[in-house]
């Protein structure tokens, strides 16, 4: 008889194989078990339509994988555990802890049994952990196992670091600051300077036109000098003839 295999058999057929079985084997065994039903037109029809519809649905969850696998695809995941000497944790990380903390992270969900993890891990540091999406669609992501106190202080380092930046800037305002006032500084006595030397310059010209007017004034007393010497000259002369005059007479 022609059977259609409803789930795979070990060694005798794959879910959706139409087949043909002894007889017996297939009424006394397989239909019973619900393991195949009988091959006839109308069960192969619904057969052929459920193939057609799980193939959509597996290309869709395929198109599905590959999308997730490019969002997975490098992606650090971060776990803290306390740890002991030569860095071995109290205790272990496993697969539903990264499946977690994936979720918690990224916002991706994954099932726990596609993360291939041969064993828990144990000790702190970096681990490549392969997620099997699909058969052949196989991301993977690094998994870092930090210790408790390690993470303090590395948050610890950060928040002195950023004290630190603050009080740079501040710094670099004060001397950005202090310079401008310099600046300003010199600008006032710049033009204070600038303003010496024309008060300067003007009281030298204001002396030196009194200089000069000082100069006309002793020239013209030396000329009314001179003008009153000839007067008085041409007067004693003017005597001296007069008197020659009267002397000859």
């Amino acid at each position: 008889m022609k059977v259609i295999f409803l789930e795979d058999v070990s060694k005798v057929a794959r879910a959706g194989e139409i087949k043909e079985v002894a007889d017996g084997y297939g009424r006394n065994f397989l239909i019973p078990q619900r393991l195949a039903v009988l091959a006839n037109s109308s069960a192969i029809s619904i057969m052929q339509a459920q193939h057609k519809i799980r193939a959509r649905e597996e290309a869709k969850l395929e198109t599905e994988a590959v999308e997730l696998a490019h969002q997975l695809e490098g992606k650090e995941v971060i776990l803290k555990a306390k740890a002991g000497a030569k860095d071995r944790l109290y205790g272990s990380i496993t697969n539903t802890d990264i499946a977690s903390e994936l979720e918690a992270s990224t916002g991706l969900v994954i099932d726990k049994r596609k993360i291939e993890l041969t064993e828990p891990i144990r000790q702190l540091g970096s681990y490549e952990v392969a997620i099997r999406l699909a058969k052949d669609i196989v991301p993977k992501v690094k998994v870092t196992v930090v210790g408790e106190e390690l993470e303090k202080e590395a948050s610890d380092t950060k928040v002195v670091e950023k004290t630190e930046e603050a009080e740079s800037i501040k710094v670099a305002e004060k001397i950005e600051e202090t310079e401008k006032e310099a600046t300003d500084t010199k600008i006032v006595e710049k033009t204070e300077e600038a303003e010496s030397i024309k008060v300067a310059e003007k009281i030298e010209e204001t002396e030196k036109e009194a200089t000069g007017t000082k100069v006309v004034e002793k020239a013209e007393e030396a000329e009314s000098i001179k003008v009153a010497e000839k007067i008085e000259e041409t007067e004693k002369e003017a005597t001296d003839i007069k008197e020659t005059e009267e002397e000859t007479g």
